[in-house]
């Protein structure tokens, strides 16, 4: 799996919310960012089928066949991908139905991770783990992961079946998997793959005090997981942010995904990018290393 996978989330919608099937990016504007991507050898993508009901995992498969290129495909399951609130979960059946339904959007035969997209509670994690268990011997599976999770969910998961990755949310504004998430996957030897690098644009810059957000942005579109960042505290620390970025002379984007990569117990980062100039941060950051003092300064800014 590539440093920089590229996170597929908006294709057709914004993640696997009902509410937006059919919105984020287009068909063709899914294409150019993919086209973008390989070019830049950005060779693993990452969707769910859920997201944009279903979309997000049929455009990478008409891309696929059109263009011939075969990255490794990372996708989940969870969420509903008609929208249906009754359809959830993460039972034997749906499992093995769902994967199903997969394959035939991405059009493979086989996918290289397949996910957890969050733990069910209402289901026993033995029945869970068991069904991907049966699709890994069956050479439909390559490797299994979950997303998501915290170290309790893990250690019995691992009791089961070989999860090798994980992918939970991670960024210089969300540094909770750092007490234990991280520890615990660098001591048992599992991939982690950090989402939201950018805190839905909030480490972009994009959001200024006191003005209301842009036009199309995640704060108009599904502002709930990132309200309480508008916060003086966290403006003040987006402020130093830009100046430490300016010393640089990067961007802020650029700084933050290099705050993730310059961390050794981070394997990569998923860059879930709106246009295709939007992953031109992302690739600078691979040649920005920074020290662990100076990871330490650009953490200090913010509470």
């Amino acid at each position: 799996m590539s440093r920089l996978v590229l996170g597929c989330g908006n294709f057709g919608g914004v993640g696997s919310a009902p509410a937006f099937f059919g919105q984020g990016e287009s068909e063709d504007e899914a294409v150019a960012i993919m086209d973008a991507a390989w070019e830049l050898g950005i060779t693993s993508f990452d969707t769910a089928d859920a997201y944009g009901g279903g979309r997000s995992e049929s455009w990478i498969g008409q891309w696929l066949v059109d263009r011939g290129h075969r990255p490794e495909i990372t996708t989940k399951v969870f969420h509903s991908v008609i929208g249906n609130p009754a359809d959830r979960g993460l039972s034997r059946e749906r499992i093995l139905r769902q994967f199903e339904g997969s394959l035939g959007r991405l059009r493979i035969d086989r996918v290289d991770t397949y996910m957890l997209h969050e733990p069910d509670p209402e289901t026993p994690l033995e029945e869970t783990l068991g069904a991907l268990r049966e699709l890994m011997e069956a050479g439909k599976v390559g490797a299994i992961g979950a997303s998501n999770v915290d170290v309790a969910w893990l250690e019995e998961a691992l009791s089961i079946a070989p999860i090798t990755v994980v992918q939970n949310s991670y960024s210089l504004l969300d540094r909770e998997v750092e007490s234990e998430v991280l520890p615990f996957c660098r001591d048992r030897g599992i991939t982690f793959m950090a989402f939201g690098p950018l805190a839905g644009g909030w480490l972009s810059g994009k959001y200024r005090r006191g003005e209301p957000p842009p036009p199309g942005s995640r704060m108009t579109l599904r502002p709930e997981p990132y309200a309480h960042l508008d916060d003086e505290a966290v403006h003040d620390g987006l402020q130093r942010l830009a100046e430490s970025a300016n010393e640089r002379s990067v961007d802020m984007p650029t700084l933050a995904f290099a705050w993730l990569l310059s961390n050794p117990l981070v394997e990569g980062i998923v860059a879930g990018p709106r246009t295709p100039q939007h992953l031109e941060p992302a690739m600078a950051a691979l040649d920005l290393e920074l020290t662990e003092a100076e990871r330490d300064e650009l953490a200090s800014f913010f509470p």
